[in-house]
Parts: structure tokens; sequence; C-alpha cells
């Protein structure tokens, strides 16, 4: 039900006000987070996390995390009304509500624009990444990023053309070759090739250091990185008040920073042997990525298990030893009985 709903809005972006619109994805997330369903109890194990490791080990009151989750919930269904209506707003609109910042953005101009290289960027699951793409798209080089293959083609496809319409072209997950072609496209083009790296959906993903437990992340933000040789950055988003001139042109009362990280030195982690430098290069990522989550944590959109604590592991392969040692009992019932 909710899935034709999101593919009809969509379809027909002029239907329901923008701000109306707002107001009603408002309404939903507070509906949500007020019945704690289970995207909630999740978003808050995963801040629960994020608070004490950003508290020095200190544990996050109750009313601190639900005022989080809450601030969590406004934020991701806000991301819904705002990819629902892409297709009501100019161009100008939408790049006015987001501004690139950091020390890694005129370097990465200077690398697109004066060197014509192309760059691979890790992103997570923060702000709007489609709005994120747009920017990107206009102020560094042409983008290219990797999505989920839903079960509903339809809302797929709406995603799809979602993205096409900020000028974002998407691949695939279970695309064959599907890093060979990431590859391709970073040396034989000029692009910026975004990957969303901070949750895993395969059997297959790395165990890294996070907010003073374990998570796994996708590998090919780093397998990118140390394949091509580009410069490798980490960009991250929140959300921030807009005033005067630039809000009259965003349309809307809050916008986003778009912060681009420093490219990251991985030259040492390059002589590496393979497995060990995607390990390296993943855990630096994740390093710099989660300093932005600690900063705003009210913008990362992670409703999914991702922490050691969480996790199935009757359906993961190629645990390695540091992470079995650290396994409760059930864990490792599971990962016995898959093995």
């Amino acid at each position: 039900m909710f899935n034709r709903f999101l593919v009809f809005l969509a379809k027909h972006p002029h239907v329901i006000p923008e701000r109306m619109l707002r107001g009603l994805f408002l309404v939903a997330a507070d509906v949500a987070w007020l019945f704690d369903v289970s995207g909630v109890r999740q978003l808050e194990r995963n801040l629960n996390h994020v608070l004490t490791s950003a508290n020095d080990g200190r544990r996050p009151s109750r009313r601190q995390l639900r005022r989080v989750s809450r601030q969590g919930m406004r934020s991701y269904f806000t991301y819904f009304a705002e990819a629902m209506t892409v297709g009501a707003q100019s161009t100008r609109r939408l790049l006015a509500r987001t501004r690139p910042a950091g020390p890694g953005y005129p370097i990465a101009r200077k690398v697109t624009h004066e060197q014509g290289l192309s760059i691979p960027i890790a992103i997570g699951h923060q702000g709007n990444w489609d709005y994120e793409g747009l920017l990107a798209s206009n102020r560094l080089a042409p983008v290219t990023t990797v999505a989920e293959r839903l079960k509903d083609d339809e809302l797929l496809k709406t995603f799809i053309d979602i993205r096409k319409r900020v000028s974002i072209d998407v691949l695939l997950t279970g695309t064959p070759h599907l890093t060979e072609k990431l590859e391709k496209i970073l040396t034989g083009t000029h692009a910026s090739v975004p990957l969303m790296g901070d949750r895993d959906l395969g059997p297959n993903g790395e165990f890294v250091e996070a907010f003073g437990s374990i998570i796994r992340v996708a590998r090919g933000p780093a397998t990118l990185a140390l394949d091509t040789g580009l410069p490798f950055f980490v960009v991250t988003m929140y959300r921030e008040r807009l005033h005067g001139r630039r809000r009259k042109e965003a349309g809307i009362s809050q916008g986003y920073v778009v912060y681009i990280s420093e490219p990251l030195d991985i030259a040492a982690m390059r002589s590496l042997p393979r497995e060990e430098a995607i390990h390296a290069i993943s855990q630096a990522w994740v390093d710099e990525w989660s300093k932005a989550i600690k900063a705003h944590p009210q913008d990362w959109h992670m409703l999914q298990p991702i922490f050691l604590e969480d996790l199935d592991f009757s359906r993961l392969r190629n645990v390695p030893q540091t992470v079995v040692d650290r396994l409760d009992d059930r864990q490792r019932s599971q990962l016995r009985d898959q093995g």
C-alpha cells in the first residue's frame, strides 16, 4: 500500500503541494515513532552505539535516545517527501537546497575540473542522497552509482526515474561484473562514483571497528579506491536551517550541507596484500565517516541491523576469527549451523 502511494506521488508530483506532503510525512514519522515499530526499535539500537561512543562511553538516557530517534524518523520521512516531489522542482531550486563544504571540496573540484580525473566516493545513509548526487553532477563530475535491486519492480523503476531526473545514472546490485564496470567508468570516463557503503546486503561484507563495536560495511568503496588509485573521498550529509535569499530560492526552511573530506591517504595501504588493503581502506573511510555520524546522528537513516550484536550469522560468509572471538553463544551457534 505504501509503495503504491509512493509510486503515485512520484508520477504525479504536482498533485499534493510539497509543503502539505512534507507535513503528511512528518505525521507518518511521528506515528511510526510513537508506536515504536520495528524500524524505530532498530534505529534506536543503532543510535545507542553512536550516542554512547559520542559521550565517551556513557550510555544515553532513554529520553535522549527517544528524542534523537524521533528526529531521525522525521529526517528519514522528509527524504521521501523530497524524493517524491523532485519532478515538481526546477534544477535551480533543488541545487539551492544543498551547499558543499569541507576541506575536500576545493580539492575535489581541482581533481575533477583541472586534472580531468574521476573520483570514487564513500557515502552513507544520511540526508538526501538524490540531492547529494545532483550537487556532485553539477559541481564535480557526472554521477554513476549503485542502487539496491528491490523486489517491487514498479517502485524500483520509480526511484531510478527520480535519480535520472537529478542527473544520476544507476547500476543495480546483482549486475554481472559490477565492480569491473564501475572501475571502467572511473578510469575511462569523467565521473563521480559515490557508493553507499555503511551497510552490506550480501553475505560477504567487511567487518570494521565503529562506535565501540563492529559493523559490517560494503567492500565496494575500498575496492574501487584500491584498484583505480584515484583520489578517494568520504562525503557525509546533514541538515541545516536556511535563511534569506537561499531560503527563498530553495522554497523550504531546511536544506543540506554536503561535507567532503580531504582525500584519504591510502598510498601505504595499497602496498599491502589485497585483502589486508581492502580492510585497511574500509577502516580508514569508516573512521572519517563515523565522525559525522556522531556530530549529526539525527540524519543517519539506518533502520536495519549492522552492528555485531544484531547480525544474523546464519546468512554470512568469511567471518574473520577476530570477529568470531567476540560473538555471543547464539551467534556462534548460527555460524556453526551455517557451516
